[in-house]
């Protein structure tokens, strides 16, 4: 009997079948329809969430192409607002703030030599920087802002309270300002230990106490259990800018040295070791502190100081990146230069962490004239808030808005912005 199937098909070996390939693109996305963690990270979404969102609501009919006197922005290195400098300071500029409120000479934007913008037109941006500066007055005053959501509430070194009045108080220093009054806002979970509670407020006035300024107002917020990890804090600080004192990323200079106050990466380790739960043999400690006693310091090199910035979220990196791509320079640092502690390093080295990027809390970098490298190095040398400063490169008029990385072995790679969350919640 025949059967009825029919004979298979004898197979070519050769033949092999080879399923649909699908691509996807390594970048990630810059445009999102939700909020990222990213967009908190001091990277490329930060930035381009608060120059497109932010800056371009909050800063209409306040300087911005021409509108007004006195252009504030928001900053994309974690401090939270910033001055603005432009090169017709001497233009007389209507203001739209209260008469005892004006800009300071430098600082607004010229309505005489810019025509005024469409609302389709590209507006221009002026450097970034950690405090927006104000004439009060005869006086100028520094004021910035910045919230704090750390996960721990305490991790070695430090713990949200400290951080809160260190970081704020930091932002004044960078303005060349002398931190004087603080606010205090607590946003608290139903449910948080009042002992808890009571550990970060006693912190917070030891550590007001240490860096000379005083907390004189606040508030006070609970939301329901689930709504809020534990607590956060916001703090904003006024401070004093002494006469004569211009500290800003608009008077960088090609031919400045880039000058840092100490060893990288301990903070934001610190604070990933606790919650990763690793340890190490050396001590690995949170480098949170006040800067404005070493600022104050190196103020005396004067006009030479050009410009401060502390290395916050987004690190030594992103601190870089956004003085270059505002002020249009660019950056040459050596890699054997950078400090970075051992204990820091394995850490970095595990977790797959770059420490050019890792938030630091009491770090700083300067960019001074090349006449006065020495002397403010010495400055720096002398004084118990900078740990082993150093000269890690210069300001250069070659390829602008890049920050350029000479490695060990003399190859040069680009140390750009992170276009994702390396480090999610680390202040």
């Amino acid at each position: 009997m025949n059967s009825t199937n029919p004979k298979p098909e004898a197979r070519n070996p050769k033949q092999i079948a080879i399923p649909e390939l699908q691509f996807t693109c390594p970048v990630p996305l810059n445009d999102h329809a939700t909020v990222q963690m990213a967009h908190g990270g001091g990277g490329r979404l930060m930035r381009s969430l608060i120059e497109n969102l932010f800056l371009s609501a909050f800063a209409e009919g306040q300087g911005r192409g021409g509108e007004g006197e006195n252009g504030r922005r928001q900053t994309a290195d974690g401090g939270g607002d910033v001055s603005r400098e432009d090169a017709h300071a001497e233009c007389p500029q209507p203001s739209p703030l209260p008469t005892n409120l004006r800009s300071v000479p430098g600082e607004g934007t010229c309505t005489r030599h810019a025509p005024r913008p469409t609302p389709h037109a590209p507006r221009p941006v002026a450097p970034s920087h950690d405090s927006a500066v104000v004439r009060v007055e005869s006086d100028r005053l520094a004021f910035t802002t910045d919230s704090f959501i750390v996960s721990p509430l305490f991790f070695p070194g430090g713990d949200i309270g400290k951080l809160a009045v260190c970081g704020t108080v930091n932002d004044l220093a960078m303005a060349g300002a002398k931190p004087a009054y603080l606010s205090a806002g607590f946003l608290l979970e139903e449910g948080l230990p009042l002992e808890t509670l009571r550990c970060v407020v006693d912190s917070m006035a030891a550590a007001a106490r240490a860096a000379g300024v005083r907390i004189v107002t606040g508030d006070t917020k609970v939301v329901d259990r689930g709504k809020c990890d534990g607590l956060f804090i916001n703090t904003s600080g006024i401070g004093w800018v002494p006469p004569g004192i211009e500290v800003s990323p608009a008077r960088v200079r090609p031919g400045d040295a880039i000058l840092l106050s100490g060893d990288l990466g301990r903070h934001g380790m610190a604070v990933m070791s606790v919650r990763e739960g690793l340890s190490f043999e050396g001590a690995l400690e949170s480098d949170c502190a006040s800067l404005a006693d070493l600022v104050e310091a190196m103020l005396a090199a004067g006009a030479d100081l050009h410009c401060l910035r502390d290395l916050t979220r987004g690190g030594l990196a992103a601190a870089l990146n956004e003085i270059a791509a505002d002020v249009g320079v660019g950056m040459e640092i050596e890699e054997t230069a950078i400090p970075v502690a051992e204990p820091v390093a394995a850490a970095c080295e595990m977790l797959g962490l770059d420490p050019l990027y890792v938030a630091n809390e009491g770090r700083l970098v300067a960019l001074v004239a090349p006449a006065a490298t020495e002397r403010v190095l010495q400055i720096m040398r002398e004084h118990p808030g900078a740990v082993g400063p150093v000269r890690i490169g210069v300001v250069t008029a070659d390829h602008p808005n890049i920050v350029a990385l000479r490695g060990r072995f003399g190859g040069e790679r680009i140390v750009d912005l992170l276009s994702g969350e390396q480090m999610p919640r680390i202040c």
